[in-house]
């Protein structure tokens, strides 16, 4: 075991893990931010995404020992009040079915916005065409995209 000292959502934590443990499960098991979703373990559906110095990144087969100084976003720390503007698109538009990739796709969305606030649809495409959604909410999901770079 090795600690580690992982800067999270604004915030210093050390945690005494494995130092092949993948972040998804130190944020999940060991920080109790379980926002952050696991379901393919492969890094092939993007449910684990979190920002790593602001760049989508899958969370789940990232080893904590490649997190060196880095500053962690996880879809907790995206806004204090659920206010981003990405989380406030999601809600006028009624993407979420089941819910469960959302997280991801926030993520993704958010990391896409911060780099190109007027993205074209085809780069939203683009972007998000990583994430997978099993309810089939990509129209949804394009829309609120759209709409958080016009109201950004």
């Amino acid at each position: 075991m090795a600690n580690y000292s992982l800067k999270v959502n604004g915030e210093t934590f050390n945690v005494d893990v494995e130092e092949d443990t993948p972040l998804l499960w130190v944020l999940r098991d060991h920080l109790g931010l379980v926002g952050t979703k696991y379901s393919c373990g492969i890094a092939q559906c993007g449910a684990c995404t979190v920002h790593i110095n602001g760049e989508a990144t899958f969370s789940c087969t990232l080893p904590v020992s490649s997190i060196e100084n880095d500053e962690v976003t996880t879809i907790e720390g995206l806004s204090k009040d659920g206010d981003h503007p990405v989380q406030k698109a999601w809600n006028e538009v009624d993407v979420a079915q089941c819910g469960y990739c959302q997280a991801g796709q926030l993520m993704t969305a958010a990391s896409l916005l911060k780099k190109n606030p007027s993205p074209s649809m085809a780069e939203i495409e683009d972007a998000m065409n990583r994430n997978l959604c099993r309810c089939g909410t990509y129209h949804k999901i394009r829309e609120a995209v759209a709409l958080a770079a016009k109201t950004k």
